[in-house]
Parts: structure tokens; sequence; C-alpha cells
């Protein structure tokens, strides 16, 4: 089980005209501010990354604005863990639950998901704040994933995963959020 202690929030890639060819674009934003929102209710750290943004851009406006205090990481391989200064901010977070966002999902998310995984991390795919261009590479990638020993899961569950109870002022805040 996800816990406020040993998680965090992992955004991949959510930049440029690419964000905007996201199958289900709207619900997918949606979620992802939820996310990032949630994760600054429950106090947990968040990281960013973006692929090569001289060339894809940097992480659109509408998400960026949640994200004013976290420097994204730049990268150039598909995996966040093959950037050395992912890796090394994510050993300084000290945290082994890895909650993913972000696209694409049979690209980098699948990649970083795998990696992280080998590298030792509980992780939890949060379904509907990960797409792809095309549904069918989403469902492969998520197959993929799930085989591997992540478990996919739903924004609004993780959070009150890591909630865990109703009788905290964190419970409203959350309980908006998801509405």
């Amino acid at each position: 089980m996800l816990n406020a202690i040993n998680t965090l929030l992992v955004v991949v890639d959510v930049q440029g005209k690419l964000a905007h060819l996201m199958h289900n674009r709207e619900s997918l934003f949606k979620h992802l501010k939820t996310a990032i929102e949630g994760a600054r209710v429950l106090d947990l750290p968040i990281l960013a990354t973006e692929q090569y943004p001289e060339g894809m851009g940097s992480t659109i406006p509408e998400i960026a604005s949640l994200l004013t205090d976290v420097m994204p990481i730049s990268k150039t391989s598909f995996s966040c863990c093959g950037s050395e200064a992912f890796m090394a901010a994510l050993k300084q977070i000290g945290r082994y639950q890895v909650l993913l966002a972000g696209i694409e999902a049979h690209v980098c998310v699948e990649q970083t998901a795998l990696d992280l995984i080998e590298n030792g991390y509980e992780v939890q795919v949060l379904s509907d704040a990960v797409s792809s261009r095309d549904p069918e590479n989403r469902a492969i990638a998520f197959q993929r994933i799930r085989d591997a020993g992540a478990a996919i899961t739903s924004t609004e569950a993780a959070l009150f995963e890591i909630l865990r109870k109703s009788d905290t002022p964190a419970f409203k805040q959350i309980l908006n959020l998801v509405k």
C-alpha cells in the first residue's frame, strides 16, 4: 500500500505540441492536475522531466503553472532512469514508492516504470494521468508494466490510498480535488 512517508510523484514529459496530440487529452490534463494538486495536499515530493526540451518544447503551461517550484529535469534518454540528474534527485528524495504520470505511455512512461522496478522501486502508474497518441499503444504499455510488477491505478484511488482515513484535514481537500 502507498503511504505518505514513502511515496513521490513523477510527472514525465508533458510538453510541447506532443501533449496536445494525446488520446483523450482533456481528461489526461484534468487528472494530471489532480495528481499534482493531490501530491501537494499530501506533501509528496514531485519530480518532473522534459524529453529533449530544445526540440520538443517545455512542459505545457497548464501543468507548468502547478510546478513552479519544481525544476524539470532535462533528459535525452526515454527512461527517466537514464538521466543521471533524475537518478540523483530520486536518491536524494529517498522514497521508494513512485507514482508515475505523463506521456507517452508506451515510450517514456513504460521504460521508466521498467527501469524503476529493476532498481527496486515500487511503481504505480496513474492510468488516467498517462496517455499515448494511440490508445492501443497505451493498453500494450499498461500490460507490459503490469507484467513487470507495477500496479496500474487511478489518480483518485492512489490519493485515497495515501490518505487512508477521512478524519484528517487533508480529506476535504482531496475530496474537492476529485469531485
